[in-house]
């Protein structure tokens, strides 16, 4: 019983996620009501209050959960490459993630870099996480001689996170019509630039 209870459960935060990111997405956070997003995951608002004790929190466990699960896929795609294979996979996860969850990718691009919010020191520490996915396979290639040994990894590891999400939502915003494939050579081909500088 206590499992089909919490499957429900999860089944209703994943809505009550989904309905928040879209209309956030779409409006904003700060126009976006408890009321848009119960009305939108088809529960009450009381529904909403039961699992978040406000909007606020609400929005930051979207975080953890969207950038863990951003986290966990570059972790699966790295596991057990050499270093310039496993950035090529890194590009892959990022590209593919953001494709499934374009609405997320917009939204924590919008996020990003505002520092007014509540949410902004979960937001640093759930991106660095994510970071020092890429930090530990740039170093590798640092470590291995596949990459310059005088490569700022902090900087670099930076680049390719900010650069991946950038490149990836105007690809789906201006031009959803290109192949992935081709998005993905395009972004490996300025990787194999600074890997030969």
């Amino acid at each position: 019983m206590t499992d089909g209870r919490t499957r429900r459960r999860e089944d209703t935060r994943q809505r009550l996620f989904v309905a928040a990111v879209d209309l956030i997405a779409e409006q904003g956070f700060s126009a976006t009501t408890v009321d848009d997003i119960a009305a939108r995951a088809g529960v009450a608002k009381g529904t909403v209050y039961y699992n978040f004790e406000s909007k606020t929190v609400l929005f930051e466990e979207l975080l953890r959960h969207g950038i863990g699960l951003l986290t966990a896929e570059f972790r699966a795609a790295v596991d057990g490459l050499p270093p310039l294979e496993a950035l090529g996979a890194l590009v892959r996860a990022q590209l593919e993630y953001i494709r499934r969850y374009r609405a997320f990718a917009q939204l924590l691009l919008s996020e990003m870099w505002r520092t007014n919010r509540e949410w902004q020191q979960t937001l640093r520490l759930l991106r660095g996480e994510a970071v020092a996915v890429i930090a530990d396979t740039v170093k590798a290639g640092v470590d291995s001689g596949d990459l310059p040994a005088d490569l700022d990894v902090r900087t670099a590891s930076s680049a390719l996170f900010g650069v991946g999400l950038v490149v990836a939502v105007d690809w789906l915003v201006f031009s959803p019509e290109r192949p992935i494939d081709e998005v993905q050579e395009s972004l490996l081909g300025i990787v194999r630039r600074v890997a030969r500088t």
